[in-house]
């Protein structure tokens, strides 16, 4: 495994448009939630260390209720090992679910792959979140595509608005923080998020007017020791596109 500290400012996305799902490197639990669209009612716990759940008897899974969230938050789920889960609208869906569809559920959190894509009606879910080392391999569902590209757009804010805070040269005017990049400018790297991309924070350049983050294509990859030697041949060429930030007017762009 890489040093992590070198690897904490690289965001790893392949996207997988008609499975429906996303393998990523650098997208922790707690910056997921905080990029969410909306936040969800109830998450179903598919594997888990969390100590403050409650028991649903019909499928024998663990969940929790938006109330218990910040608890949650608070967790080094990384340190679970495996952090399974799927957002549900109300317990009565979940006790209606059929033993087959339990059985999907257990496979899902075991494997990390689907016997059908893991979205129910009964469960009106929007999400399912497969991590193993969370941030390290996460591999996650989205019943609607364009949930992603938003949650990538907020996500890559906030991550340069921390990583800003540990370089001062990346400061903007005190209160002001980077507004989330525009869901459909996201959408316009589609095609190159199939074939596995990185965005560096740590390449990231600023001038008196403007800061850029560079993204680069590095391929399929599962293992993220192997994205990171090919980002390390990457970031030595062009990148293949810039997300650009203009202080003046708080507005992104994209460069490709």
């Amino acid at each position: 495994m890489k040093n992590p500290g070198n690897m904490k400012e690289l965001i790893y996305i392949h996207l997988h448009p008609i499975n429906q799902y996303v393998i990523s490197y650098g997208i922790e639990f707690q910056e997921f939630m905080r990029s969410l669209p909306e936040t969800p009612p109830h998450l179903l716990l598919l594997k888990h260390k969390f100590e403050g759940s409650d028991f649903n008897m019909h499928t024998r899974f663990d969940y929790i209720e938006s109330e218990e969230f910040p608890q949650l938050l608070k967790e080094d789920v990384g340190e679970y090992g495996d952090f399974c889960w799927m957002d549900f609208e109300d317990t009565d869906g979940l006790n209606e679910m059929e033993g087959w569809e339990v059985a999907e559920l257990l496979y899902l959190a075991h494997s990390k792959e689907h016997l059908r894509r893991p979205f129910y009606s009964k469960l009106n879910n929007r999400y399912a979140y497969l991590s193993h080392d969370d941030e390290w391999f996460n591999k996650t569902y989205y019943r609607h595509i364009p949930d992603f590209f938003s949650v990538l757009g907020r996500l890559v804010a906030i991550k340069l608005g921390l990583f800003r805070s540990e370089r001062s040269f990346f400061a903007l005017k005190k209160g002001s923080a980077f507004p989330p990049i525009p869901q459909e400018m996201i959408a316009r790297l589609s095609g190159s998020m199939k074939e596995g991309i990185v965005i560096s924070l740590s390449k990231a350049e600023q001038s008196r007017f403007k800061v850029e983050v560079p993204m680069w294509v590095v391929g399929d990859h599962i293992s993220m020791d192997d994205v990171f030697d090919d980002y390390m041949e990457s970031f030595r060429t062009p990148p293949d596109a810039r997300f650009v930030f203009d202080k003046k007017t708080h507005e992104w762009s994209i460069f490709s």
